[in-house]
């Protein structure tokens, strides 16, 4: 066991805790959003913590393909965010809704509010995050997977009960702090450790050098379809709706885009040093603890392993308080909406729960993100993207929940169909999926011109 490190980590908890304490917060506005005051650094740090928890995977994808990781994780993403900027986020905060569902019933209607609650819920069960803790957890502390999933999901929860999402926020701001710190001590000393920047290229292997790193074309155009999530995101709707203006979240996400593309220089070079000093790891996604075990003192290294934790934990708190909310808020039957406030700090003890379990049983970051991804970003991605959009551009109520209800079961029966890793017509499930909502959008306006009413019987009149 790492003595620096577990003392680092004692800190870093005790912090998150006294920070809950203090964000105590007893009106329901202000626990799911604080209070919809958020200025712009607040709104900025927030959200580019929370959008930043794979940072594993990073070091990985880096280790592996090196500048391959940029064109793979980082270009998609900024473009996302720069649609979502210009397109969805003063909207967005000017919907006044507070959630993705209520934004959704308030264009279709409670059915499709309600399918769409158990889309953000799946998606904001944070399995990836607190197993990659877990990972972390078993890597510095010698602790058993299973129990550092446990650990760790319980500090989460306990720091994020009292305060809600200003809790969410002021332990994102400490986070953001952290994570750029970590990387800003050890990007330097390992360059330091080659003799500078021209070294380090000379030493990389060719195809790291390259921006498709050895990948075919196919396999990194895909991931500018997946990045479209961006668009159904619901951390991202979270913070507009907490935003103070709509120019806060417009000019938020695009000020954010900018600290990912500093964040993506450190750590895909920080990837690429790993791959030169530390080059035949057994496991690549461990290469950020593998560098700073060889380079840094035990003091500078615990507070390395601390940024690491904080940037996977600024993801889990959010997604964590997410998922309570939304079953607290959108789920929560209307008798029992009294007690929303504290039927939601209840369902953080269960969503913590589940996410434990789910990332012990599946025991794979990526396969939880492409999984999850692909059913979500198929099934929300038309009818959200159009319930911002004019009312003529609308599903109409019952298309809507075609849509989203048939998108949904296409892509998990095109994952359930996966043999090998080969899906049905050699196709993503994302592809098909989204197919399907297309048709169903362009039948929903076809069909009444053509004079049939198939699925189109509940259209409303268009203003």
């Amino acid at each position: 066991m790492n003595v620096s490190v577990l003392a680092g980590l004692a800190v870093y908890a005790g912090i998150l805790l006294l920070l809950d304490r203090k964000a105590r917060s007893t009106k329901l506005l202000d626990y799911l959003l604080a209070g919809r005051n958020l200025t712009l650094l607040p709104f900025v740090a927030t959200l580019v913590a929370t959008w930043y928890g794979g940072v594993l995977g990073v070091g990985e994808f880096s280790y592996r393909y090196g500048l391959a990781n940029w064109v793979v994780f980082g270009v998609p993403y900024y473009l996302a965010a720069l649609l979502f900027a210009f397109g969805l986020a003063s909207r967005a905060r000017r919907a006044a809704v507070l959630s993705i569902p209520e934004q959704l019933r308030a264009a279709y209607g409670p059915a499709t509010a309600t399918m769409g609650a158990f889309l953000v819920l799946l998606m904001a069960t944070p399995a990836a995050y607190v197993l990659m803790l877990g990972q972390l957890v078993e890597v510095y502390l010698g602790i058993p997977r299973p129990w550092g999933v446990a650990l760790t999901t319980a500090v989460t929860v306990a720091s994020v009960v009292l305060g809600g999402f200003r809790t969410v926020v002021r332990a994102n701001l400490f986070q953001f702090a952290l994570m750029y710190l970590a990387f800003l001590i050890i990007l330097p000393v390992a360059v330091f450790r080659l003799g500078g920047f021209a070294s380090l290229w000379a030493l990389l292997p060719e195809t790291h050098k390259t921006w498709t790193g050895g990948l075919s074309l196919q396999a990194i155009a895909v991931w500018y379809v997946i990045a479209l999530q961006t668009l159904v995101e619901p951390t991202f709707y979270q913070r507009c709706y907490a935003a103070a203006t709509p120019h806060v979240a417009r000019n938020g996400v695009l000020i954010s885009v900018a600290f990912w593309v500093v964040f993506d220089f450190l750590t895909t070079f920080s990837g690429l040093a790993a791959r030169v000093l530390v080059p035949n790891l057994t496991d690549p996604g461990l290469a950020y603890p593998a560098l700073g075990n060889l380079l840094l003192p035990p003091w500078l290294n615990a507070v390395f392993a601390v940024g690491l934790f904080a940037t996977v934990s600024s993801t889990a708190h959010s997604y964590l308080f997410l998922a309570a909310a939304t079953v607290g808020h959108d789920l929560l039957p209307s008798p029992w909406k009294t007690q929303e406030r504290p039927f939601i700090a209840a369902s953080l003890a269960l969503t913590g729960l589940v996410a434990a379990v789910l990332a012990l049983t599946l025991g794979s970051v990526v396969l939880i993100w492409h999984d999850v991804g692909s059913i979500v970003t198929s099934s929300l991605l038309l009818p959200l993207v159009l319930a911002h959009a004019p009312r003529r551009l609308w599903f109409s109520p019952r298309a809507a929940l075609v849509a989203v209800l048939g998108s949904a079961l296409l892509a998990t029966s095109w994952l359930w169909a996966r043999e090998g890793g080969v899906y049905p017509l050699e196709l993503e499930p994302v592809f098909p999926a989204l197919l399907w909502s297309l048709a169903v959008w362009v039948a929903d306006r076809l069909l009444p011109k053509l004079g049939f009413g198939l699925i189109c019987l509940g259209r409303r009149r268009q203003s």
